[in-house]
């Protein structure tokens, strides 16, 4: 094949991918997905997942190629599915319509697929050409893959800090310590997962909103994240932002909790969870499986200290997301990101692997996955 039919390949992956990032918002738990038609050198019709329910992007794809898709070539970011769920089987669709040749980018781990769709594309006759941009559709699909293997959500840690390694001055204060594109860039992360998790101080002292809205200083954005706050004593005041803003909020907490505590944060509107606890706080291992049972692929945790402490210590991080800002704040009391008991050792370390830097505004953003 010639370079340029090969360069043109990758692009038409690369916009089945850009196409697959805009489903992010609305397509959990089913996987973000994007689709491409080609005839002639042309699109003839492309797609991205719509809401559970809805149509997949293979079958917004087809409908829009119509009688163009026979004899075409569809690009997929992930393999079309084969069986009967909310929808009919991508694959007999992409069968009827006369495709003749499918490139996807990753096998489905999902065990009702996993292999099978490819098989059914070319048992009809239909050539299938697989990995091209694989790594980039594993992690824009990064949270299903996981959630579809182990049926826990994939936990990203985010916070930002100084170059002296601190998130908030001796008395508390933290705003702003990343700088505002940064802010803008988590804003797109929170409309993007299906939950964001802090501890109760990070309530207590911030106050924060934890909502995705529509840049600094836009309206909440109609999907809102799931709210998660880990308090294993119910100290969350019931004046809390979190309580009064558009979505819902859950408070883990446990049986030792004062019940007129649980009782004033449930009249406020919370749903209160009560868990097992593990030492002194909330058991974060059975919250994530909570989680995971109501299909909360993604979560994103943004604070406090102890609960990234506990997180890290039980190895239940996936990802790490830190943005440094290029400010100096000192001071032997200043605020830690991360506490908890620590290790003894270097080669105890969490260590991050695939790492990347990036420039966002002033600040630098480094992130990395955690190494296993």
């Amino acid at each position: 094949m010639s370079q340029v039919a090969t360069s043109k390949r990758t692009d038409y992956m690369q916009r089945a991918l850009s196409l697959a990032r805009l489903a992010l918002v609305h397509a959990s738990p089913n996987p973000a997905v994007g689709a491409v038609i080609v005839k002639d050198d042309t699109i003839v019709g492309e797609g991205y997942t719509q809401p559970p329910g809805s149509h997949h992007a293979e079958i917004v794809a087809l409908r829009q190629a119509e009688d163009k898709a026979r004899g075409a070539t569809m690009y997929v970011t992930l393999e079309p599915c084969c069986h009967h769920g909310r929808t009919p089987p991508c694959t007999s669709a992409i069968i009827d319509a006369g495709i003749a040749e499918v490139h996807l980018s990753i096998i489905d781990p999902n065990l009702r697929v996993c292999g099978r769709g490819k098989a059914a594309l070319e048992a009809a006759g239909i050539r299938t050409v697989v990995g091209e941009h694989e790594e980039a559709a594993q992690e824009l699909n990064e949270a299903y893959i996981k959630f579809i293997s182990t049926g826990l959500p994939f936990v990203l840690g985010k916070f930002a800090m100084s170059l002296d390694g601190k998130i908030a001055t001796k008395t508390g204060d933290s705003k702003w310590i990343s700088g505002e594109q940064s802010r803008r860039y988590v804003h797109t992360l929170r409309s993007q997962i299906d939950a964001i998790m802090v501890g109760v101080e990070t309530i207590i002292r911030d106050d924060p909103q934890l909502t995705a809205r529509a840049g600094l200083d836009g309206g909440q954005l109609e999907r809102q994240p799931l709210r998660v706050v880990v308090d294993s004593a119910a100290r969350t005041p019931p004046s809390a932002r979190v309580l009064n803003l558009p979505g819902k909020t859950m408070i883990a907490t446990t049986r030792e909790a004062d019940p007129a505590r649980k009782k004033a944060l449930e009249d406020a509107g919370a749903e209160m969870l009560e868990l097992p606890s593990r030492g002194r706080m909330v058991d974060l291992e059975v919250l994530l499986k909570v989680l995971g049972e109501r299909q909360i692929i993604s979560l994103m945790v943004e604070g406090g200290a102890v609960v990234f402490g506990s997180l890290f210590e039980q190895s239940l991080i996936d990802k790490v997301l830190v943005f440094i800002a290029p400010m100096i704040i000192g001071g032997e009391e200043a605020k830690n990101p991360v506490e908890g008991k620590g290790v003894e050792k270097l080669a105890q370390a969490t260590h991050l692997i695939r790492t990347r830097m990036e420039g966002v505004g002033s600040d630098m953003l480094i992130s990395g996955y955690v190494a296993r």
